[in-house]
C-alpha cells in the first residue's frame, strides 16, 4: 500500500502539530499562542473529522488527481463558510 499525500493529510498534519505544541508548551513566559482547553478539544475534533473525511474521499475516489481536486474544493468551501460564520456572529 503506497502512501498518497492529499490536502486533508496536510491540514491534519498541521493541525496535529499545532495541537501538540499547544499541549506541551510551558506555562507562563513568552508564549507564541495560548489556547484554552475548549479550543484544544475543538482542534482535536477537527483533526478527527479531517482524518475520517480523507478516508471517505480515498475510498470513494480512486484517482489521486480527483482526490486533490475534490479535497481542495472541500477545504475552500469550509474556509469560506468559516469566514461567513465569523462575519455573522
Amino acid at each position: 500500500m503506497k502512501f498518497r499525500v492529499t490536502p486533508l493529510n496536510i491540514i491534519s498534519s498541521i493541525a496535529f502539530a499545532f495541537l501538540m505544541v499547544s499541549l506541551f508548551q510551558p506555562r507562563g513566559g513568552n508564549q507564541p499562542f495560548d489556547m484554552s482547553g475548549f479550543y484544544k478539544l475543538i482542534l482535536g475534533c477537527l483533526i478527527l473529522v479531517t482524518f475520517i473525511t480523507d478516508l471517505i474521499f480515498r475510498f470513494t475516489l480512486k484517482s489521486l488527481k480527483r482526490i486533490w481536486i475534490i479535497e481542495s474544493i472541500f477545504i475552500l468551501i469550509t474556509v469560506i463558510l468559516m469566514v461567513i460564520l465569523q462575519k455573522v456572529a
